[in-house]
């Protein structure tokens, strides 16, 4: 798949690249609405359908990741909301051996999550994920996300990596095509984020659904 031996940097999405994206997608389209629907009086199906168009608005934007903005465009504690499924956090199943092998072969190990802070936190907390780690940034640190070429920028001039020696893993096309734009130099896919759902079409890019098929490979 790759020359692992030509890899030095390995950049990290979290949700749904290393931990599984069903809590996410459970939280936002599942849990909010249902709390929603409870807190302002109105059918679920109300309460979702004026929530996704919330969503659609901002979709791509750090507004989209930012716990702050929710709970002041919902007037509802999000923080707390989100502690009410915790327990729906999880790894990949297939990332502790990912993880463990890069270490091994003395990458550097770098988390890159458009996630908030605290959002970032409390995943922290329910899955000792920072172990695995050299380096864990928030998007919210540089003030844009990933989908923008500014991060990028951003992200180089204080992590110093090597466009050429690194790779970027990710679940999510817009963030693929931004990463591919500003020259990372291996980019890999993966199809299957929410271990709920099926398989994705990642277009053109390589993609994987089990990092075990390639640990052996990890020089």
């Amino acid at each position: 798949m790759f020359d692992w031996s030509k890899i030095e940097t390995v950049l990290l999405d979290m949700d749904g690249t290393i931990l599984d994206l069903h809590f996410d997608t459970f939280f936002w389209m599942e849990h909010l609405p249902l709390r929603y629907s409870e807190h302002y009086d109105v059918p679920i199906a109300q309460a979702r359908e004026a929530l996704i168009s919330d969503y659609e608005s901002v979709v791509g934007t750090i507004s989209w990741y930012c716990l702050d903005y929710w709970a002041e465009k919902t007037k509802m504690p999000i923080r707390e909301l989100k502690r009410e499924v915790e327990h729906l956090i999880q790894l990949r199943e297939d990332a502790h051996d990912f993880l463990v092998a890069l270490r091994q072969a003395g990458k550097d190990v770098v988390l890159v999550t458009n996630a908030h802070p605290d959002a970032l936190s409390l995943k922290i907390e329910r899955t000792q994920l920072d172990q695995y780690f050299d380096t864990l940034y928030s998007t919210h640190e540089f003030g844009v996300t990933k989908e923008s070429q500014e991060l990028w920028h951003k992200l180089q001039h204080k992590h110093g990596f090597d466009k050429a020696t690194t790779l970027f893993v990710d679940d999510n096309i817009p963030v693929l095509n931004s990463a591919k734009q500003y020259g990372i130099g291996h980019i890999l896919a993966v199809a299957n984020p929410d271990s709920k759902q099926g398989v994705n079409d990642m277009g053109d890019y390589l993609s994987i659904t089990d990092y075990r098929t390639i640990v052996g490979d990890i020089v």
